[in-house]
């Protein structure tokens, strides 16, 4: 069966994954080779250890988040630099991304907006203050539907990453339909995506 990333051409992303992968395999086998020294404490080692493979992980939900979007939205590289510049910002922003399933039975609808996916509008809707920022924004190819909406929320209570209302929304709405749901914490700053209702940690190119 193919996957997503059969139809991905993101080349550069997938060899420092491999990478990555390679150096943290070195890494690990030369732990595996000193944990009988006694003299040795290795808790410094797994530490980072655990710090290179959420990296990884990150790096990894990047690449597959575009793989997702790109056959859907000619606009996944303006909600990757939104998705940036707001987690940088600590504005917290829920996007929805409807890709075969329609959302519209989903969602209480909010504010038309009508207008096209750019990063520069997303971040201005998301800026503190602004009449639409909350909610969340709702995309339909390379198209602003509307802001303000609401979605339904998850009753999944075991998820460490689910962390606010913003989270049991995107992962709500992803239990529901395929949409692709990205969230930005107001208060971490933490950028992530849900899809059928798991959270992803995200970093941006």
């Amino acid at each position: 069966m193919p996957t997503p990333a059969d139809n991905c051409d993101f080349s550069p992303m997938k060899q420092i994954i491999k990478e990555d992968l390679r150096q943290m395999t070195v890494r690990l086998d030369k732990i595996l080779h000193s944990i009988d020294d006694e003299g040795k404490c290795l808790l410094g080692e797994l530490d980072q250890i655990k710090k290179n493979f959420l990296r990884i992980e990150s790096s990894a939900a990047t690449f597959y988040l575009n793989c997702y979007l790109s056959p859907h939205t000619d606009r996944y590289m303006d909600l990757s630099l939104c998705i940036q510049s707001l987690s940088d910002r600590r504005h917290g922003a829920l996007i929805a991304v409807e890709r075969n399933d329609s959302l519209d039975t989903l969602i209480q609808p909010g504010f038309p907006v009508g207008a096209p996916v750019t990063h520069s509008l997303l971040e201005s809707i998301f800026y503190p203050g602004s009449p639409l920022h909350d909610g969340a924004v709702l995309i339909r190819s390379n198209q602003i539907i509307s802001a303000r909406n609401i979605l339904p929320l998850t009753a999944n209570q075991e998820n460490e990453r689910i962390t606010g209302t913003r989270h049991r929304a995107a992962v709500g709405l992803t239990e529901r339909s395929d949409a692709i749901v990205l969230v930005v914490s107001e208060e971490s700053g933490t950028a992530s995506f849900a899809i059928k209702g798991n959270l992803y940690p995200v970093i941006t190119p």
